[in-house]
């Protein structure tokens, strides 16, 4: 789907946040149409390929906007915090981990089908570099693993709360629901499969065609059912994950220089050398979490070992875009 002749004016012409809302919104427009199992591989790369489009702009003519990224587009973690601060009498979190909005039809599908009541659907902001770690700490953990066994404590910005973090079957999950008005619960799914499936020959399509099994399963929505009882529930994840098998080769100086920079990832911490090119092919970015370096757009680059097919902490919309779901039953 192409983008209007306003949205076109509105990257060239508006402000950083009106450019940034234009494409976001796109995104989420392309990414959630829904989903037939039969056919989800095919069309989530088309998808895929079409979003790809934006990516272009923003690392060809509209690369500056990455700079105002982080004050553009609401993060995930604090789109949270205002949401914990609502007067609802119980809520639910539930995270998935490097859930992208690839996935989003199959939530929206489902919901519908099963008699949710939808009351938000859209998409926020990773945190820069997208990783695990750095949303953790956005939410006041230490880490992801220090919410397991209800170990969140007391320094979160999301009190208060029972929390819980496993990688176990859905069926298993709804055990450790407790009776506490207010649960966060952070699931290591699909990211732990994402990066189980990142080497050569795997990529985007099985790990779509594993996502279709999981996020239409009786085990999964009865374990959604069982966190939205009684509760306002909210899904979403830490970051996306960038689809880097169906990225073009980065040749010749420009290979070269990013697998100096980044070996077999997308990001460094500190501040260094981001190149003579010209549009830049990194970015250094300063954020909440500190300065690093960030690959920029869709390359990649031979590197030892191979570069993962499936991987996550550059520049592109679907690996620094999550999807944000409120619902009811």
């Amino acid at each position: 789907m192409a983008l209007s002749v306003s949205a076109l004016h509105t990257l060239e012409q508006g402000t950083e946040i009106d450019a940034w809302r234009v494409i976001v919104d796109h995104a989420v427009e392309v990414a959630s149409k829904p989903l037939a199992v039969a056919n989800a591989a095919s069309e989530v790369v088309r998808r895929d390929r079409e979003i790809g489009e934006l990516d272009l702009f923003l690392s060809s003519s509209g690369w500056d906007l990455w700079r105002a990224f982080g004050g553009s587009v609401e993060r995930t973690s604090d789109r949270l915090g205002r949401w914990w601060a609502e007067p609802f009498s119980a809520k639910a979190l539930l995270i998935l981990d490097g859930l992208s909005l690839r996935e989003l039809p199959w939530l929206l599908q489902g919901a519908k089908e099963r008699g949710f009541t939808l009351h938000e659907v859209g998409a926020h902001a990773s945190e820069l570099p997208g990783e695990t770690d750095q949303f953790a700490r956005a939410l006041g953990f230490a880490s992801r693993s220090k919410l397991q066994n209800n170990g969140g404590g007391l320094a979160h910005r999301l009190q208060p709360a029972q929390t819980e973090t496993v990688d176990l079957p859905w069926k298993d999950c709804g055990a450790l629901i407790g009776n506490a008005p207010n649960q966060i619960f952070w699931h290591h799914w699909p990211d732990a499969k994402l990066h189980d499936g990142s080497g050569a020959g795997q990529g985007l399509e099985p790990l779509t065609r594993d996502a279709a099994e999981q996020l239409t399963s009786d085990d999964f929505w009865a374990f959604v059912e069982r966190l939205a009882t009684g509760r306002r529930l909210v899904i979403t994840s830490d970051h996306g994950y960038a689809a880097t098998g169906y990225f073009p080769d980065a040749d010749g100086e420009v290979g070269q220089f990013l697998k100096q920079t980044f070996s077999s990832g997308r990001s460094k911490p500190g501040t260094g050398d981001t190149g003579p090119f010209v549009p830049p092919v990194v970015l250094q970015i300063d954020s909440p979490h500190g300065a690093h370096l960030l690959a920029l757009g869709r390359r990649k680059w031979r590197s030892p070992g191979g570069y993962p097919t499936l991987t996550h902490g550059g520049l592109s919309l679907l690996e620094v875009l999550s999807p944000f779901v409120e619902l009811t039953k």
